[in-house]
């Protein structure tokens, strides 16, 4: 009798054994579960997160870079278009090219945009004076070359076609023509302090600072220096010092 008894002690313990074991391996599981889901819940809220980030992030670089684009083209890169023959061969007609505010000088080669909204002459005394120029047809945004800078004596030889600048003939590689003389000024003299004298490079054609409806070129006149000629696009180049 006493043996059944101990055996159905033992039945009991191996139950309660079991019981623990069981109970122990699911309370291991539901935490091992509770763990799983909170790490899914983990990588699921990182994931979005992430997603969330490069949203921004593209979106920041996206307005970042159309901010620079507007700043560029408001502020450095101006396009525009050349009308008319007087800068062959270096520009054409319809060349389209990007121009600049941003500079220093002008110098000599320089081409520049101007507003030619006035023409400066000098009188007797070689003191600059402003001619009317309402009804002129050269009262227009023109394209040209700086040639001498304020304070600076030009020459222009109507014999040699030779130009020459303090003295010195200057290399004048981009020309088309040889130079033809208007009567706009008598040479020798000295470009004024916050003038410039200014040509075309086709020089048979430009009316430039030797007419008399365009004249000296006073530097709140200029919009701006040409740099780039990206129209059309294979004849791409640059204009600095051409």
């Amino acid at each position: 009798m006493s043996d059944e008894i101990n055996r159905i002690k033992n039945i009991n313990n191996e139950i309660d054994e079991a019981t623990d074991n069981i109970s122990e391996s699911a309370g291991n599981s539901f935490e091992k579960a509770k763990e799983t889901i909170g790490e899914a819940e983990e990588a699921a809220i990182n994931k979005e997160k992430k997603i969330v980030d490069d949203v921004l992030e593209i979106i920041e670089s996206t307005l970042l870079t159309v901010f620079v684009i507007v700043m560029i083209f408001t502020y450095l890169l101006h396009p525009v278009n050349v009308v008319g023959t007087s800068m062959e061969d270096t520009l054409n007609e319809n060349d389209r090219i990007f121009m600049t505010t941003v500079y220093t000088g002008p110098h000599y080669k320089d081409i520049i945009v101007i507003n030619n909204d006035k023409a400066y002459l000098l009188d007797a005394e070689g003191k600059v004076m402003e001619k009317d120029i309402t009804d002129s047809q050269f009262k227009e945004c023109i394209i040209k070359r700086v040639i001498a800078e304020p304070g600076q004596t030009i020459e222009l030889n109507a014999e040699t076609h030779e130009v020459i600048v303090d003295g010195k003939v200057i290399n004048e590689p981009y020309i088309k023509d040889p130079i033809q003389n208007e009567g706009a000024f008598t040479y020798p003299f000295t470009v004024p302090d916050g003038y410039y004298f200014v040509m075309g490079d086709n020089r048979l054609v430009s009316a430039d600072s030797r007419h008399s409806d365009i004249g000296l070129i006073k530097k709140d006149q200029i919009y701006g220096r040409a740099i780039i000629r990206y129209s059309p696009f294979n004849e791409f180049k640059f204009l600095f010092n051409k």
